[in-house]
């Protein structure tokens, strides 16, 4: 007999076989500039290079968190600082895309891949700023495993429970400064702690609540 947690992930794997909410879901968590982007260049461009993440799922005594890691400040980073998923880029003699995504989420949290079970993907994301376009796995960690951050490349690790992620009040609005001072006025963001969650990290998850909702507030947080 399946235990609350084992039917819970049996239905979070099939929500993810589709249809995914897809990118009406992403866009929740968008920024106007980033609406007007996506609207004036709707199709991802043949030489984007690829990148895989990993939402990876772990529980608590308090319900399930995922795992977020906060970059560490580097010049060469279009993405330098802020908090994101656990992922790096594909490369030819990569094989298979989830392959990066467990790769980069032990060099980055410690997590072997072997303690990882892949329950699906999420919709792909074009980010235009840095030519990427990222495929996002969800995983859930199946044995009990300490994290720990990769020295020079990540700051902190961030565990929030998908209860705070869900809540509406934890959604905000804010004006974003990147880059040589450019603001992005407006932007969604999920509140972390005081952690600024907003970009593509905060339209995957969007999209990654909205898939799993149906399956109620109860199942997923108690």
């Amino acid at each position: 007999m399946m235990t609350t947690t084992e039917h819970w992930l049996e239905h979070v794997r099939t929500r993810l076989q589709g249809p995914l909410p897809g990118r009406a879901a992403q866009l929740r968590m968008a920024s106007a500039r980033r609406v007007e982007e996506l609207h004036a260049a709707p199709v991802v461009p043949a030489d984007a290079r690829i990148a895989c993440v990993l939402n990876l799922l772990h529980w608590r005594a308090d319900g399930w968190h995922t795992v977020l890691i906060r970059r560490s400040a580097n010049p060469r980073d279009r993405h330098s600082g802020q908090v994101s998923f656990p992922g790096g880029r594909w490369e030819e003699g990569d094989g298979e895309l989830v392959n990066v995504a467990l790769r980069e989420a032990e060099e980055e949290i410690g997590v072997p891949a072997q303690a990882v079970e892949i329950l699906g993907q999420l919709t792909e994301l074009y980010i235009p700023v840095s030519h990427f376009l990222v495929y996002p796995f969800v995983g859930v960690l199946r044995e009990a495993v300490p994290f720990h951050p990769q020295a020079g490349e990540v700051e902190g690790i961030l565990t929030p429970p998908l209860s705070l992620l869900s809540t509406p009040e934890n959604r905000k609005v804010t004006d974003i400064t990147v880059g040589q001072g450019l603001v992005i006025r407006n932007t969604p963001y999920f509140d972390v702690d005081g952690h600024v969650v907003w970009g593509a990290t905060a339209m995957i998850l969007s999209e990654f609540l909205e898939a799993i909702a149906p399956l109620g507030k109860h199942q997923l947080f108690s």
